[in-house]
């Protein structure tokens, strides 16, 4: 694993991707790539099914603990990550949150939206969002810190494990269940494709200088597959890049209150 990330050092290689332990990816490309200019804590997002099409999401799990400049600069990722994974123009930014009222949550989200309704991508900026707003697609991205980030990627994972098994159950049941089954056929493989976990591997170590993505253990050669697209669209779209002139936009604008000083910018 550190061989391979050193070859993304060194220039030999454009990016890695791997499906070793996440902590330990994460620990060695910190130290061997280090972070982006302007970037405190790197991040993990990734993409997931929703009923408007998909959603990015991030922290994943990189940060347990976050302050608003990490979650003004997750936002700042997640938008470059949208653009390009999913080809928005002006991707919507929603802040997961324990509800949707500006008042609600700690004083971190609520100083991190402060920032974000100020900042050029303010128009994009949704406000917050509730955990059923990712399943909704209320907007294109959600974000959030590694611990209900996490907690919200696994439990999306259960519920949908949940209802391959329980459809699974309804369809063999009985005869006429499987005749139903039959007739459904066509529209249940589709369901299946879309919620395929297989679609949707490939979480992305945002915010180092290098790409390195992240696949899951447990996936197969089209999961895997997947994931090294998601490293490909990240080496040819310059994603890097686009996450410095993010940042540079965002420092401009806002002289004092940039993503390295959210404090002083919410009191202000």
């Amino acid at each position: 694993m550190r061989l391979a990330i050193e070859a993304v050092a060194s220039g030999e290689a454009a990016g890695v991707v791997s499906a070793g332990n996440t902590g330990a990816l994460m620990a060695l490309a910190k130290i061997v790539l280090k972070t982006l200019p302007g970037i405190d804590r790197p991040a993990m997002a990734g993409i997931a099914p929703s009923a408007k099409g998909e959603v990015v999401m991030l922290d994943l799990g990189a940060n347990i603990a976050c302050d608003p400049r990490n979650l003004v600069e997750f936002a700042v990722m997640g938008d470059v990550f949208a653009r390009i994974v999913l080809g928005l123009p002006k991707p919507t930014l929603g802040l997961l949150n324990v509800g949707s009222e500006e008042q609600k949550g700690d004083e971190t989200r609520r100083q991190a939206a402060e920032i974000l309704r100020a900042s050029p991508i303010g128009a994009q900026f949704y406000g917050f969002v509730e955990g059923h707003d990712i399943a909704a697609g209320t907007t294109d991205v959600i974000v959030t810190d590694g611990f209900s980030g996490n907690i919200a990627l696994k439990t999306g994972e259960g519920a949908l494990h949940l209802v391959g098994t329980l459809l699974r159950e309804i369809f063999t049941a009985s005869l006429s269940a499987r005749l139903g089954y039959l007739l459904a056929r066509s529209s249940l493989e589709r369901l299946r494709d879309w919620l395929d976990p297989r679609r949707y591997n490939g979480a992305v170590m945002v915010g180092l200088n290098g790409v390195v993505v992240k696949s899951h253990g447990g996936t197969d050669a089209k999961g895997f597959a997947h994931a090294v697209e998601v490293a490909i669209d990240m080496v040819a779209n310059r994603f890097n890049d686009q996450i410095r002139d993010g940042l540079a936009a965002m420092v401009a604008a806002l002289p004092d209150a940039s993503p390295q000083s959210p404090r002083r910018a919410a009191s202000s």
